[in-house]
């Protein structure tokens, strides 16, 4: 029997768009972004003006997982973390964020800056084991299901990155 492969994590590129537009149906049916959000997002990714960064995780040829960041001054806001349902609990989203709360660093942001349903329970045990915390709510933020946002704040440490709170930032893997 062999040991399952850990997922590698790699920038977003454009040809990774249809699938992970398939899985953002699969996990958003709601409201799964359109190709033009990605492509939108990607376009501000390179170069020296890049404000975004966007990471897929991919098992083999598969993708099993993205998230993307915006930063813009010293703020950061997480557009999004998605993980195959067959991947939750796996550490997967918790390497993902590391990847975004490096970003965020990399772009000297002071803070980082999320939306997360308030019915996503298991997306925001994972924010607050990184030490994100609730700030206020955005009243039918989701559509087209009304579904309200919780809108999270993490703040830099002393020293200026985001690793205080954040366990796979210091090199533990999280189980999330």
């Amino acid at each position: 029997m062999t040991a399952p492969v850990t997922p590698v994590l790699r920038e977003m590129r454009w040809w990774d768009i249809d699938p992970v537009l398939e899985l953002e149906k699969e996990l958003f049916p709601e409201d799964a972004w359109s190709r033009g959000m990605f492509w939108s997002e990607l376009a501000h990714s390179r170069g020296p003006e890049a404000t975004r960064r966007y990471v897929v995780a991919v098992d083999g040829e598969r993708v099993v997982g993205y998230a993307g960041l915006a930063a813009q001054g010293d703020l950061a806001d997480i557009q999004t973390i998605a993980v195959a349902r067959g991947l939750w609990g796996s550490g997967l989203g918790g390497r993902l964020l590391t990847e975004l709360l490096r970003a965020a660093t990399a772009f000297e942001c002071a803070q980082v800056m999320l939306e997360c349903r308030v019915d996503n329970v298991r997306a925001q045990k994972l924010y607050e084991r990184y030490g994100f915390e609730p700030i206020g709510f955005r009243r039918g933020y989701y559509q087209p299901g009304n579904v309200d946002a919780l809108v999270m704040r993490l703040t830099t440490a002393p020293d200026g990155g985001f690793a205080a709170g954040s366990p796979s930032v210091r090199g533990t893997e999280n189980n999330g």
